[in-house]
């Protein structure tokens, strides 16, 4: 399934379901304009299914949001495996690689911030699906940052992934207000930088 704007890209299988298409064509829809400003009969309307298909395998809405954000993250989450069979040895090489990612991602003219944190700023009730379901992907992805971390040789690595975290985080943030040539352009060095003061 093709993603607007995660890290990475992964190909497009040759054949698609019903819900594979409404959740490509919801997730670049809610990306570009916002959830909220999007119906579902736009989401029908362009993927050329009709409304009971979309609830044949959509519970609501919101559960076709939860699902898009969910996939998302897991396109994430198959860059960084594929970071980790590159570099098996080299935790150190691996938050590099995922920091110059996001870096990349940041830098893309279409980027419009992350779709986890996007839905959950839309979503402030906790018991909203698509807020769980950011706060599931932003969680797995601290502790992803954990395990690297404590695999180096540092006294706080917790801090450290916690530190990326945050410099990840609001350069994502930074890029929605201060465009490509603001603070968001810092991030790799920024990075290098905390690094360095945990590793001396």
């Amino acid at each position: 399934m093709t993603i607007e704007n995660p890290v990475g890209h992964m190909l497009q299988p040759a054949r698609r379901t019903a819900a594979d298409r409404l959740c490509e064509v919801a997730t670049g829809l809610f990306y570009r304009r916002g959830i909220r400003a999007v119906g579902v009969d736009e989401i029908v309307n362009e993927t050329g299914v009709t409304k009971p298909t979309l609830y044949r395998s959509f519970a609501s809405k919101d559960d076709l949001v939860a699902t898009c954000i969910r996939t998302q993250m897991e396109v994430v989450a198959a860059n960084w495996d594929a970071i980790a069979a590159r570099l098996p040895d080299d935790p150190l090489g691996q938050i590099r690689a995922i920091v110059a990612g996001f870096a990349a991602d940041i830098a893309d003219p279409a980027f419009r911030g992350c779709p986890a944190t996007n839905a959950a700023v839309e979503f402030p009730e906790q018991d909203h699906p698509a807020r769980h379901a950011s706060q599931q992907c932003k969680a797995a992805m601290r502790d992803r940052l954990y395990t690297l971390a404590r695999r180096l040789d540092i006294a706080d690595p917790d801090g450290l992934a916690d530190g990326l975290l945050l410099l990840i985080e609001g350069a994502a943030g930074s890029r929605h207000t201060s465009a490509t040539q603001g603070p968001s352009q810092a991030l790799v060095k920024s990075s290098e930088m905390l690094l360095a003061g945990h590793m001396r």
